[in-house]
């Protein structure tokens, strides 16, 4: 009988069966020496095989493989020049085991499980199986991927060791020892429900009917407002990390994502907003802002008596619903001035994550009430006269009138007397501190009301 001859078979660039897919993530990798070796034998012993009416689980076997394991196209066996019976059915073996790509583990969009890579793109030493983690260090984890704006990528691996897609994101956030895919990572969590979902969990969507089609994984980082229909997700996609407030569940196939908690956390019973109650600084509220901290602001200030300023919301959008709240908030504690120009600053902060100081007021009740501070203002601003009126050496009633309305807003800690209708530094310094409360600066914010300083100062 004639022994087939046999080639190695070097994956076709377009083909998307698993086999090939894997091939080709090998060859990319530099192509590992063993896999070449496994190759070989497989090549040898299934034509050994076809000799002895026993090729397939043979050629496994003797390869030193599983049954039922061999890739199909690292068998690498193409029959050329065989004998009728045994080179057809090698030949139809070979196409239908492609045609079935028949993996134990299906290759999905999110690669597949393995170890750490190195530099090199090796195998790197795997570090304990479970690690402990917090869910402060799972966000900061993956803010690092945001901030460097780490490629997609099925077949490349990030300085860290983990595969740049979604499934090695969650692997790397969650500081496991290798890289899992969305068959493997619920292995690593609890099933959860989505009420008690908590920053560093994270919402899985697993296709088990087809895995390659719309498989995906997001780290979930907190609630966006209080209808609990938008989070704040981290995800690794095309092209590249992004953090971004996504409707719940997610964009597409919204109600198949499942929740789960990494089995390794810590402090597992903390509050879900524990990530963001630490005060981030000035720079995350203002015009402009938008991120997890202002949702909690208006969050907290809602709680303690706040609801009355937000029509819809709170959310990660600062606006002037934030801005009225909080210095509700500060009036409410008796501060006046720059201390209450509606910025929340570390002493505000403080008060409404620990649940200290006085609540806002209801309507009506003084110092929280409405916008205008003590004893409210008209809700339409008187109209504006123009900038003539108020330079140095100027004398009206306009200056008076914007006196008495700095005064009324916090703003008129510059006035040893008065205010009067005589235009002076005092002015132009409480104008100034308005102006600044709104997040204005440079010449925005020069102590001369212009048509918008007017509006804001009396509506």
């Amino acid at each position: 009988m004639t022994v087939p001859v046999f080639q190695e078979y070097e994956p076709a660039a377009d083909c998307d069966c698993a086999g090939c897919a894997q091939q080709r993530r090998v060859l990319a990798a530099g192509g590992h020496p063993a896999g070449r070796g496994i190759r070989r034998a497989l090549v040898v012993f299934t034509a050994a095989g076809m000799v002895l009416g026993s090729a397939g689980a043979g050629a496994a076997a003797a390869a030193g493989l599983p049954a039922g394991t061999a890739r199909p196209h690292e068998a690498g066996a193409i029959a050329a020049g065989a004998g009728a019976g045994a080179g057809a059915g090698a030949g139809g073996g070979a196409a239908a085991a492609h045609r079935r790509a028949a993996d134990p583990e299906p290759t999905t969009e999110q690669g597949r499980e393995g170890p750490l890579h190195g530099p090199s793109g090796k195998p790197a030493a795997a570090s304990a199986p479970l690690s402990r983690t917090t869910r402060a260090e799972i966000i900061n984890r993956a803010k690092k991927w945001v901030s460097a704006r780490v490629p997609y990528s099925m077949e490349k691996y990030w300085s860290d060791g983990y595969r740049q897609d979604c499934s090695g994101f969650v692997s790397m956030a969650w500081n496991l020892a290798g890289n899992e895919w969305t068959g493997s990572l619920a292995a690593y969590g609890t099933r959860i429900t989505r009420e008690e979902l908590q920053p560093g969990d994270m919402l899985l969507f697993h296709n088990l009917a087809d895995p390659t089609n719309g498989s995906h994984v997001v780290l979930f980082g907190g609630w966006t407002d209080y209808t609990h229909s938008y989070y704040m997700a981290y995800e690794q996609t095309k092209p590249y990390t992004r953090h971004q407030a996504t409707p719940m569940a997610y964009w597409t196939n919204s109600g198949k994502y499942l929740p789960y908690r990494y089995n390794g956390i810590t402090g597992a019973t903390a509050t879900a907003s524990a990530s963001v109650d630490v005060y981030p600084g000035g720079t995350a509220f203002g015009p402009g802002a938008d991120n997890e901290y202002v949702t909690r602001l208006g969050e907290l200030l809602v709680a303690r008596g706040g609801k009355r300023f937000y029509t819809q919301g709170p959310g990660p959008r600062w606006g002037e619903a934030d801005r009225r709240a909080t210095r509700a908030f500060q009036l409410a504690q008796g501060w006046r001035g720059t201390d209450a120009d509606g910025m929340p600053g570390p002493a505000t902060w403080r008060l409404l994550v620990t649940g200290q100081g006085k609540d806002i007021p209801g309507a009506g009740a003084g110092a929280g009430a409405g916008a205008g501070g003590p004893g409210g203002t008209s809700a339409v601003a008187p109209k504006y006269p123009g900038r003539g009126y108020f330079r140095p050496g100027q004398s009206n009633a306009y200056v008076t009138q914007l006196g008495r309305q700095l005064v009324k807003r916090g703003f008129g800690k510059q006035y040893t007397s008065g205010p009067g209708p005589r235009w002076g530094e005092a002015d132009r310094r409480g104008l100034e501190a308005f102006q600044r409360a709104q997040g204005w600066r440079g010449a925005a914010a020069d102590g001369f009301p212009g048509p918008e300083t007017w509006r804001r100062l009396f509506a």
